[in-house]
């Protein structure tokens, strides 16, 4: 079986950097927007709007020099997962848990990011029982 996904696209906002509450793994999300390869019935693009999750250093290397609508190389997996909102509905999250990220651009200048063009990390890490707080989600 096979479940493999790459991406490419533009960060819609800065990386949220959080750690986990039992073992402070570091944890980034974010948000990158990729245009579909066709044109809807009024000739334009439609966008896609996808959920990134990184973990560990791959995580820490994001949060620290990615910036919104930088454009990024995103391999990694699809996963769906679900959980039980306060109000009791089961709620769904798709998300694509990154082994990769390259940054295909270089940073705005006057940022403070580092002045590498790419980093190409290959970390990846499926958090166990002991990284989810009750909720069923990861923050």
């Amino acid at each position: 079986m096979l479940n493999r996904i790459i991406l490419i696209g533009r960060l819609t906002r800065d990386p949220e950097l959080r750690f986990t509450p039992a073992n402070g793994v570091p944890v980034a999300q974010f948000t990158i927007a990729v245009d579909r390869p066709f044109v809807n019935q009024k000739g334009e693009r439609e966008t896609d709007f996808i959920r990134i999750v990184t973990w560990r250093k791959l995580a820490e290397i994001c949060a620290n020099n990615l910036t919104k609508g930088r454009l990024v190389a995103v391999d990694g997996r699809l996963q769906i997962r679900s959980y039980d909102g306060q109000d009791g509905q089961r709620r769904y999250i798709t998300e694509v848990v990154a082994d990769t990220v390259q940054f295909l651009d270089r940073a705005k200048s006057g940022s403070n990011e580092q002045s590498s063009d790419s980093f190409d990390a290959d970390f990846s890490f499926d958090p166990g029982i002991d990284d989810i707080n009750g909720d069923g989600v990861p923050f």
